[in-house]
């Protein structure tokens, strides 16, 4: 039998009618309100950063293959679309899958409207996931089928601005060496991710379009979108790609594509730090301020128990088991509180936030089972530490003295 264990147990089952239990409780509730507070903060900091992540890898890919230096030309020069590594690419367990793609700026003209969009022309192999759940209006054009090879569609942003419904007519102008080069498109569908950016500037149609205008053949294309099973493989994977495709293409990742959103991003991992460090002192400051009142509260036994010959260090145990079941039911309280907030909030959006400016229309919440792990252990961690300090407190107590206290 553990005896430290089976006093600290004792001590718990008999602090009724002790001043210390009101302060226990409060020690509780502190700690799991802490707990909640982080636990949603880091909820809702993976949640942002997995909803403007996944947004941008709709539009781009994770990784974009084009002509070298030319990644960031709208106007790229083509690449022939029969490459010798992309079978051997296609089958790496990372790659979820690869798709071609081009895109040419133009200018929507409507009757009392001018707007400059990039339009992104597609193939019949596109992955239409992303924009089929983001639909507001209209469906997904069949470029299998012959008929809807003049449709697009346009954001909700495009639509509102020119005034364009599902099955308007909509014309394109786009340049081709001096010449001006018009389209004439069909909308077949509205779209709505809430990126602005993105939203406002492009168009998905047909590839052939813009092989047809660039004077391409059926063989040339823009690039390559690369999309992998998991986020965090980009780095390593955005290597691989760059290595394995010859020194005519260049391999870009979103980073470096895109870096003043995931810089944006990065910087609201600070806030959260701030929000976990003050939560964890709090928690901290907590424990050694419950473990002084227990210890104050059982001086005389502390005595006593001296007195029979238990050393220091046992004691110590002893009170540091108590304060862990304190601390055990402040992070379990905390835990359950906080998914039972995330979940309805994943499941119900019951806090909105304007889409103009957070890019969502409610507060996003992701539940990622190391981060939550991570947090419960970092803050019993921490708040072991800090018991270890108060705790010596019981090695300077004379037995003789802490008896006649009592």
């Amino acid at each position: 039998m553990n005896t430290d264990l089976f006093i600290a147990r004792r001590m718990i089952k008999g602090s009724r009618g002790h001043y210390s239990r009101p302060v226990i409780r409060i020690s509780i509730l502190a700690i799991s309100l802490s707990l909640t507070i982080m636990f949603v903060s880091i909820a809702i900091l993976t949640g942002f950063q997995k909803e403007i992540r996944d947004k941008v890898i709709g539009f781009t890919g994770h990784i974009q293959i084009t002509r070298f230096s030319e990644n960031t030309n709208l106007v790229p020069f083509p690449v022939e679309s029969r490459q010798p590594f992309l079978q051997g690419m296609r089958l790496h367990p990372k790659i979820k899958y690869i798709q071609a793609y081009a895109s040419k700026a133009g200018i929507i003209r409507t009757s009392d409207q001018i707007q400059g969009v990039v339009l992104k022309g597609v193939g019949e192999d596109y992955n239409w996931g992303f924009f089929r759940k983001r639909m507001a209006e209209g469906n997904i054009p069949d470029y299998s089928d012959t008929a809807q090879k003049n449709d697009v569609i346009i954001s909700k942003s495009l639509s509102n601005l020119l005034d364009l419904k599902v099955n308007d007519p909509v014309r394109m102008y786009f340049i081709y060496g001096e010449h001006t080069v018009g389209r004439k498109f069909r909308v077949s569908g509205i779209f709505e991710t809430g990126l602005e950016e993105f939203d406002k500037l492009y168009v998905i149609g047909n590839l052939v379009h813009i092989q047809k205008i660039n004077g391409w053949n059926s063989n040339q294309i823009g690039g390559f979108e690369v999309v992998l099973k998991d986020f965090r493989d980009i780095e390593e994977m955005g290597k691989y790609v760059y290595h394995q495709i010859g020194f005519q293409l260049d391999a870009s990742t979103i980073y470096q594509l895109y870096p003043q959103i995931f810089d944006w991003l990065a910087l609201q991992d600070m806030n959260v730090v701030i929000i976990l460090a003050l939560m964890i002192s709090v928690s901290a400051i907590t424990m050694i301020s419950t473990l002084l009142i227990l210890i104050l509260e059982r001086t005389s036994m502390i005595g006593v128990l001296k007195a029979l010959g238990l050393s220091s260090r046992r004691i110590r145990k002893i009170f540091v088991y108590h304060a862990l079941y304190i601390l055990g039911w402040g992070i379990g309280i905390g835990n359950l509180i906080g998914f039972t907030l995330c979940l309805a909030q994943q499941q119900w959006g019951l806090i909105g936030l304007p889409q103009e400016s957070y890019y969502v229309p409610v507060v996003p919440v992701h539940l990622d089972l190391f981060n939550i792990l991570l947090l419960n252990l970092i803050s019993i961690a921490a708040c072991y530490l800090m018991l270890i300090v108060p705790s010596l407190i019981i090695t300077r107590i004379n037995p003789v003295k802490a008896i006649r206290f009592s």
